[in-house]
């Protein structure tokens, strides 16, 4: 199959979904066609069949907003027309859903009909997707997919609820590439950051408020009160000067690590024993099932799709948002007791296993066939 990819390229889980997805699509000997505006972060490897098209916006004085979406479906017309699509896969609802409509519009008009597949990956339909200023557009498009795709059960039912969608959604999961996580952990990594052998509590986000990356500075500090500890906090974003000023407020400066943003997750990963992850929403937790793959059990809240993937008293812990002396007592009861942190991270691996990219990316093969077929009936 020959298959278009419009996604976000940054660290997003939308963005990291979308370009693990086709970098196993590419393996299985489809030809993917990345759209977007620059070179996704996760399309670091040389691949025969996976191609990139980037999306220019030209810069006229007459916009003070650069016309992206415009830009974005006519980049989708000229893919499909010059290497004969067999299908459109968006990956975040704004502005890539309606950007398809138009190239599918535009296409038709050629002879080509081109099936539109949406995935919703969350904020787009709980945060974004809301607001008056594009509802409308976002329900109108969405309605206009195909196929329409959510991440979590819990993603499905939240867009039933805030949307007046006509259409059946199917529930596809993200998933995880273990093969990935199947290392060792680098010794002198890890007593580079823990010379002492404290524990290692890990965070990986966008640093956004629906993070809630202060709680996960102040879960720490309470650890760091009852046990050595380090806090690695791997991303960016605008909570960043915020954190700073909390660490050195509550004196652990000295114990936690601003990484950055990190391509090569893993090998943090495979040296951490806690991933924290408080967010006030999560459609499924990626991030979440990523330290999982890297037997590394999970402190989170209990919001969105999240209880569907870390189980509570199993693969980890989970507590009510905002809850930061449960989430601080689970995580120092955890880390205090060797035998069951042990315990949870088997569990946690096991776990991750479920949403292993081999289990998942036939899910999306049987779904695009479903089309294919449709396209060469037509």
């Amino acid at each position: 199959m020959r298959i278009g990819i419009v996604c976000y390229p940054t660290f997003g889980g939308s963005g990291v979904l979308a370009t693990e997805l086709g970098k196993a699509l590419a393996d299985k000997g489809h030809h993917v066609h990345f759209i977007t505006y620059q070179q996704p972060v996760r399309l670091n490897v040389f691949s025969a069949n996976i191609f990139y098209h980037e999306v220019s916006v030209p810069s006229y004085p007459l916009f003070d907003y650069p016309p992206y979406e415009l830009a974005l479906a006519s980049t989708m017309v000229d893919v499909i027309l010059n290497h004969d699509l067999d299908l459109l896969h968006v990956h975040y609802a704004i502005p890539h859903a309606s950007a398809a409509y138009m190239a599918k519009q535009i296409v038709a008009k050629k002879g080509r009909n081109i099936p539109v597949i949406t995935t919703l990956h969350g904020t787009d339909i709980t945060l974004v997707g809301r607001d008056k200023t594009y509802e409308p557009v976002v329900t109108f498009s969405i309605n206009e997919s195909d196929a329409i795709t959510a991440v979590s059960q819990n993603l499905k039912e939240e867009t039933y609820r805030s949307f007046d969608i006509q259409k059946d959604i199917q529930v596809i999961e993200n998933f995880v590439d273990n093969s990935r996580y199947n290392k060792k952990p680098i010794d002198a990594f890890r007593k580079v950051i823990a010379p002492n052998d404290e524990k290692i509590l890990i965070h990986a986000s966008n640093f956004r408020k629906v993070k809630r990356v202060e709680d996960v500075i102040l879960i720490f500090a309470n650890v760091h009160k009852q046990l050595p500890s380090k806090l690695l906090l791997v991303g960016d974003g605008p909570e960043r000067r915020f954190m700073e000023d909390l660490v050195r407020k509550l004196l652990v400066q000295d114990d936690v690590r601003f990484l950055g943003k990190q391509e090569q997750i893993e090998e943090i990963l495979l040296v951490s024993d806690l991933f924290i992850l408080p967010s006030e929403y999560e459609s499924f937790g990626l991030a979440a099932m990523e330290a999982m793959a890297a037997n590394v059990p999970v402190i989170s809240s209990d919001a969105g799709g999240l209880p569907e993937i870390n189980i509570h008293g199993k693969t980890g812990f989970t507590a009510p948002v905002g809850d930061v002396q449960t989430m601080s007592d689970c995580a120092i009861t955890l880390l205090s007791d060797e035998s069951l942190l042990k315990q949870f991270r088997k569990n946690a691996k096991a776990q991750a296993l479920k949403f292993d990219l081999n289990n998942i990316v036939p899910q999306y093969e049987k779904l695009y066939s479903r089309f294919c077929r449709m396209v060469c009936e037509a």
